[in-house]
């Protein structure tokens, strides 16, 4: 795990957060990994990983799937790809016992989110990861919920190489997601960590015609 402790390390902003990122992650480069961002504020980090690696970027769409009556409780997770994967929390399953086929349908209902969401951000079929080096990039993790979900959603895929890549994170939520990869690049782990936003200058929300456009120019450079 890369990782540096002093806790006013500063990024000016996603994209040159993802410069430095790119910097860690350059002894991949020879591996042609695939990046995959988690969109929307993953996007600008990992687009400029992925020019500095001359390398295949992607985005990788998740969806909670919600207890009934508390959304707020996930049940599990869909995680789009060539092939989708669902990831099932057992744990709130047992607690949560809910009707016989509502899983099933919600998680359908997810899957069609999904698709009309990568319709949303551009027009091409998801990269496979099948047997590639795949770096999953995000602008930062908070309590790491969807990252965890997406990992494990990535691993069903069966990767080469599965990395995790990040600007920044708490310290014990980053060594907790560090078993579910092969490796974890992570620039900055500030104690006390508060939130992402307070380790960016600019952490303006990243809107959809960003992520659309920045997906747009990497497809071209990559032909």
């Amino acid at each position: 795990m890369h990782g540096t402790s002093h806790a006013s390390h500063l990024f000016l902003d996603r994209r040159s957060a993802g410069l430095e990122l790119a910097e860690a992650l350059m002894p991949r480069a020879a591996d042609r990994p695939l990046v995959l961002a988690l969109p929307r504020g993953g996007v600008p980090v990992a687009f400029e990983a992925a020019r500095m690696l001359h390398t295949e970027l992607d985005i990788l769409l998740v969806r909670r799937i919600g207890a009934p009556g508390h959304s707020g409780l996930a049940l599990g997770a869909v995680i789009d790809g060539a092939n989708p994967q669902f990831v099932v929390n057992e744990e709130v399953m047992r607690q949560v016992r809910p009707p016989s086929g509502w899983f099933e349908q919600e998680m359908q209902r997810q899957l069609q989110e999904l698709e009309r969401a990568r319709r949303l951000y551009c027009s091409e079929p998801p990269i496979p990861v099948a047997g590639r080096c795949v770096i999953l990039v995000d602008d930062g993790i908070d309590t790491g919920s969807s990252v965890r979900a997406a990992l494990k959603g990535l691993a069903k895929s069966a990767p080469a190489q599965l990395i995790l890549a990040v600007p920044v994170a708490p310290r014990e939520v980053a060594k907790d997601l560090q078993l579910l990869v092969d490796e974890l690049v992570c620039l900055a782990m500030p104690e006390p960590f508060g939130s992402i936003a307070q380790h960016y200058g600019d952490f303006a929300e990243t809107t959809d015609q960003e992520v659309v456009g920045l997906l747009a120019e990497a497809r071209h450079s990559a032909r």
